[in-house]
């Protein structure tokens, strides 16, 4: 199967919040998409899990969401590699891809935390797969240190909201990447719809973010009834949110990745292929886009054993390789270079790459995401102007 190169051209979930900011007048900020009118208040609602080709499968289920995606507005965005909520958050928050903010992944290798904490999961900043809390010794603001979209902007004038889950005000993650922005912790769709709606009428910008989709489509598998029921519930939220949207403000709607239901006769267990380990040091990213960390020397008899055994069904080159390929962007920051795995491995089709001796949990999903296929890259951009 031909190697994947994501076009550096086209248009990219980084490029939503720095388009917003420019579209209401902040200064410092491009214009990479465009809306018609003038935009007074605006906000980015991410729904967590919500992929291009999942919503148009299940339109039914979405009205509100379906129509808007009949608009000229909106369109069809990329998320970059890997295909994760950690990076695509982060691509939110900075407006760059993965090679520059530095979030590589669902979990990888942090030269500060020590070697008695190799891999760190971005998510949780914690040890992976699980540990003590790493924000002192994992600075946040040292592991991601771009000024934010959200920095950015409030350092010009504009006040700046975050309406996300109350239990993750003043996270690792959130710190890394939402820094800039009044938190406004919330707990359910209620209050995350009054959250957004108070933000925009007081003509300032905001970052909505829902995470029920995703976390049903681990569960049950995207398509199920249980994430169609989901999605409903999602769709309204949309509604309300449109319904009550002062005149001259914009909705944007957008997703950090898409999802794939896993096939069992597709997957490999890591932690017992022989080959697979023979040379490795550490295991990070998720099933779907594994980084690889090798012992000294053994860079290239681990690339060859991992491109033998998972030769139908990943994508598995080297370092250089994967960042020349442009799966991390462009550009590729020296300090973020050596958190991307010595092998890097994107699945193909519905396969994994589980670990379940040392992830039980992550490889009990149904539902991954992560690697480079449409399902999983391609999200929606749906957008409305009250």
């Amino acid at each position: 199967m031909e190697l994947p190169r994501p076009d550096p051209d086209a248009p990219h979930l980084a490029d939503v919040v720095p388009s917003v900011l420019a579209a209401m007048g902040v200064p410092g900020f491009d214009a990479r998409l465009s809306w018609p009118g003038p935009i007074r208040g605006a906000c980015v609602l991410l729904i967590d899990g919500l992929g291009a080709e999942l919503l148009a499968a299940h339109a039914d289920d979405a009205p509100v969401l379906t129509q808007l995606a009949g608009r000229s507005a909106s369109r069809t965005l990329d998320v970059g590699f890997p295909s994760t909520t950690a990076a695509g958050l982060a691509a939110i928050g900075t407006g760059c891809r993965s090679g520059e903010h530095g979030l590589v992944g669902y979990s990888f290798r942090v030269p500060e935390a020590g070697p008695e904490f190799d891999v760190v999961n971005a998510l949780r900043w914690r040890p992976h797969p699980w540990g003590p809390d790493l924000r002192d010794r994992v600075v946040p603001e040292r592991i991601q240190p771009l000024p934010t979209t959200f920095e950015r902007a409030g350092a010009a004038g504009f006040e700046v909201s975050v309406v996300s889950a109350a239990e993750h005000a003043g996270s690792g993650l959130s710190r890394a990447i939402l820094r800039g922005g009044t938190y406004v912790g919330v707990h359910a769709l209620g209050d995350l719809a009054a959250g957004v709606i108070a933000a925009v009428a007081g003509r300032g910008f905001c970052y909505g973010y829902h995470a029920d989709l995703d976390l049903v489509g681990h569960l049950h598998g995207p398509g199920s009834p249980a994430w169609r029921m989901q999605l409903r519930q999602v769709d309204r939220l949309v509604e309300s949110i449109l319904a009550a949207l002062p005149s001259e403000c914009l909705l944007a709607v957008v997703a950090d990745h898409g999802m794939v239901s896993v096939d069992q006769a597709h997957v490999t267990d890591i932690d017992e292929c022989g080959p697979l380990l023979e040379g490795v040091a550490a295991v990070g990213g998720e099933a779907r886009a594994r980084h690889i960390y090798t012992a000294d020397g053994a860079a290239d008899d681990v690339l060859a054993a991992w491109r033998a055994t998972l030769a139908d069904s990943a994508w598995v080159l080297s370092r250089d390789e994967a960042i020349a390929a442009g799966w991390f962007g462009a550009r590729v920051r020296d300090g973020v270079r050596n958190r991307i795995g010595d092998v890097v491995a994107a699945a193909r089709g519905s396969a994994a790459m589980l670990c379940r001796t040392a992830e039980p949990l992550e490889s009990a999903l149904v539902g991954h995401h992560g690697s480079l296929t449409s399902a999983e890259q391609k999200i929606p951009l749906l957008s409305a102007i009250g």
